[in-house]
């Protein structure tokens, strides 16, 4: 799963709160709880699983409430995988396949390609399923005012896997904010870098994930960096709460097979956005495919205080408030807060977030009640790039993004 060191430790205790022994760090309140405790109840929720790539990193089926009780790919390796994580032999070489021939399906995850969501998020609903999907949830402003009628218009619970919603940073901006050790954020910084390596070997490595088996190009040949914000967006709406009202844009890009020939016309390695809030606060939003960097970060800056995600090695998580130098912050033990049924409680990737977005789906079902990344956030986090990636296009004009919330 290639998880680091650094995003298993803070699940592990390691990360305990408040000062180390020698009185280094920043001391932190108890921590509030993540989510509401995960319930008791003995309902079960009968959930298939779609897409073996990603979705075999999930833990759906080590919570007490869930049964993982199909799975589908196209891929026959892919279904391999998938049977053997969720310890299920009922498996299909396609979504509609399940689609078809499953009745009794409480829910559905899906992990196929960005580009089919929304399409696979419809057929699921229309079959009276509730629906977690991978990010982002949509590709254009049409599939969103889609999606949100068809969340309304169905009653039928959404949530969007954003990863940052659960990064410890995260929870612990959106700690920071609640107590008013932050004060008024009115600028962040949002960043999403994942480079694409050696540009000679991107051509050549036909193994590798921007191929389909038999040699075709796959969806993320080319993918518009603006079209996959969700984890620099996940830190602001999942923080504040705001959405994102007005963008510019700027692209970057060079001669290479990557630009010069994908399926979305675009143009740009990379693509970084200045964004409006609707209270008026500022955000800026890089999306990177080529950079001599990684990972997922923001940094929070706020009218008493401000919050830095750690960077690589350059520096740790720090908080500093106004006249008084930066500390180390020392994460709370996050994964043992009682959202996470104690199976679930293991390390996990993208910051440990994977057991987090599971056990909340599945709470969420059991308790009857909208996810903490339901539909409105999850349209909150992916169409400002979507508008941001048409500025870009038009050489940074400022363009006003719809607001897809509920009336």
């Amino acid at each position: 799963m290639n998880v680091r060191r650094r995003d298993i430790l803070y699940g592990s205790g390691a990360w305990a709160s408040g000062l180390g022994a020698r009185g280094r760090g920043v001391a932190l309140a108890p921590a509030a709880q993540v989510g509401r405790p995960a319930p008791v109840s003995t309902k079960k929720i009968r959930l298939a699983v779609v897409g073996g790539g990603f979705g075999t990193q999930f833990s759906f089926h080590e919570h007490p409430n869930c049964t993982v009780a199909a799975v589908a790919d196209l891929r026959e390796d892919r279904r391999r995988a998938l049977s053997q994580t969720f310890r299920c032999d009922n498996v299909y070489p396609s979504l509609e396949k399940l689609l078809e021939a499953e009745r009794g399906l409480d829910a559905i995850a899906i992990f196929t390609g960005a580009p089919d969501h929304y399409r696979h998020v419809e057929a699921s609903m229309r079959r009276g399923l509730h629906v977690y999907c991978a990010v982002p949830a949509v590709f254009t402003l049409e599939e969103a005012a889609k999606l949100k009628a068809l969340k309304e218009n169905t009653g039928l619970r959404y949530m969007m896997g954003e990863t940052s919603y659960y990064r410890p940073g995260c929870i612990h901006a959106r700690t920071l904010l609640a107590s008013g050790a932050l004060g008024e954020i009115f600028y962040s910084e949002l960043n999403y870098y994942h480079d694409r390596g050696d540009l000679d070997k991107l051509v050549a490595d036909k193994t590798s994930r921007f191929y389909e088996p038999g040699g075709a190009r796959s969806w993320r040949w080319g993918l518009p960096p603006l079209h996959y914000p969700t984890h620099c967006l996940g830190f602001i709406v999942g923080v504040t709460g705001e959405r994102i009202r007005t963008v510019s844009a700027l692209g970057w890009g060079t001669s290479h097979p990557w630009l010069d020939e994908n399926a979305y016309g675009n143009r740009f390695w990379n693509e970084s956005a200045l964004m409006q809030t609707d209270k008026g606060h500022m955000v800026r939003c890089n999306v990177f495919w080529l950079v001599g960097e990684d990972g997922e970060r923001a940094q929070w800056y706020g009218s008493n205080g401000t919050l830095y995600m750690a960077n690589n090695g350059l520096h740790g998580d720090l908080f500093r408030a106004r006249n008084q130098g930066a500390k180390p912050v020392k994460y709370p033990d996050y994964l043992n807060d009682p959202m996470i049924p104690p199976p679930m409680r293991h390390a996990s990737g993208h910051g440990g977030s994977y057991v987090f977005l599971s056990a909340e789906f599945i709470n969420a079902l059991i308790e009857d009640r909208e996810p903490a990344v339901d539909v409105y956030k999850a349209l909150a986090m992916t169409v400002p790039g979507i508008v941001g990636h048409e500025s870009a296009r038009k050489g940074g004009e400022r363009l006003t993004v719809p607001a897809f919330d509920r009336v």
